[in-house]
């Protein structure tokens, strides 16, 4: 045999043994499992490297000692949620709303069959948003994540509480760098269907859906702030329209941490309207809420048969991000 020949030999085995190769090592899993979603009976908490990002809520929290029963709520809320040093910046059941969640997003004003339902303020009695089931959880070396549904209770229906409206949450967190230091992306989507043949009517309300966040009770008017993609801040963002949001306070000694809310560009009434809490909020204290909410302005109609979605990005951070990096950041998640 010519050395020509061995060598074309030689050269189609080491092309065959690479493609066998490959196609092993694509076949593998080379999840380290550094981001982990971990279930128990009461909440699914997010995990990266060990460190806790967030816990969403599957079981009942009782109403406050000495409140109205009707504020207890069975899950469907984010808290605690944590920067990515471990400080903590949602809260759940304060004094002044006792209706808010940390994170969650129920609809306020909401015709259904003829009744008007509101599913956020608890206390009224008309409706509630409940868990209902998780359908998975993933840990991998990328991202983890879950995914859960909800029910939309109408307390007001003849017979008993009737189920208006279903919605699915999906749920992905992973990590980015960010000015030399770690940050947890959360990405949320949002899916709402009709729950029977009678269609939901949001009607226009300062206050409902989207995605509404409680701040830590440490975030007040003298070190909380707000800017939002179109240079807005706290003192002029409250029902004007943004692409993305950031929100950020004191949480510590000469320490700073934050969050920016990023709105999908195929949402609702993108880029999205929001309701920012005045600078004079909770008897002069300034306690921050922040929501984007997509009937601020104009109501929306969801018709039997169809899915709603609604995505947002959370980036969460310790120290401090300029208005340009948040631009990127947006610029890369509508890509």
């Amino acid at each position: 045999m010519t050395t020509n020949k061995i060598d074309m030999i030689r050269q189609l085995f080491n092309f065959v043994l690479f493609i066998l190769l490959f196609q092993a090592m694509s076949c593998q899993d080379h999840s380290t499992g550094t981001m982990q979603a971990i279930e128990d009976e009461e909440h699914i908490t997010l995990l990266a490297d060990g460190k806790e990002i967030l816990k969403y809520r599957k079981a009942m929290t009782e109403a406050p000692e000495g409140t109205d029963p009707l504020y207890r709520k069975q899950g469907a809320y984010i808290h605690p949620l944590y920067s990515p040093g471990g400080k903590v910046l949602t809260r759940i059941q304060p004094p002044d709303h006792y209706h808010h969640y940390g994170i969650w997003n129920p609809w306020t004003k909401t015709l259904f069959e003829g009744r008007q339902v509101d599913f956020w303020n608890l206390a009224s009695g008309q409706g509630t948003v409940r868990y209902k089931e998780t359908l998975g959880t993933t840990s991998g070396k990328k991202f983890a994540g879950f995914r859960v549904s909800h029910e939309h209770v109408d307390f007001s229906a003849e017979g008993g509480e009737k189920v208006a409206m279903n919605e699915i949450w999906d749920v992905k967190a992973s990590q980015l760098e960010i000015n030399g230091g770690i940050a947890w992306v959360i990405d949320f989507i949002f899916t709402l269907s009709c729950a029977t043949d009678s269609l939901v009517n949001l009607t226009q309300y300062r206050y409902g859906g989207g995605i509404g966040f409680r701040a830590t009770e440490a975030w007040t008017n003298q070190n909380s702030y707000v800017l939002t993609s179109e240079g807005k801040t706290r003192a002029d963002a409250d029902a004007s329209h943004a692409r993305w949001c950031m929100v950020s306070g004191e949480t510590g000694p000469d320490q700073t941490s934050g969050l920016i809310f990023i709105s999908h560009p195929e949402n609702q009434a993108h880029p999205e309207p929001m309701r920012v809490w005045p600078e004079d909020a909770v008897d002069g204290r300034g306690d921050l809420f922040f929501e984007f909410c997509p009937i601020r302005h104009e109501g929306w109609i969801l018709h039997p048969g169809k899915e709603y979605k609604l995505k947002y990005r959370v980036i969460v951070y310790d120290g401090e991000i300029d208005q340009e990096v948040a631009e990127n950041l947006w610029k890369e998640y509508e890509n």
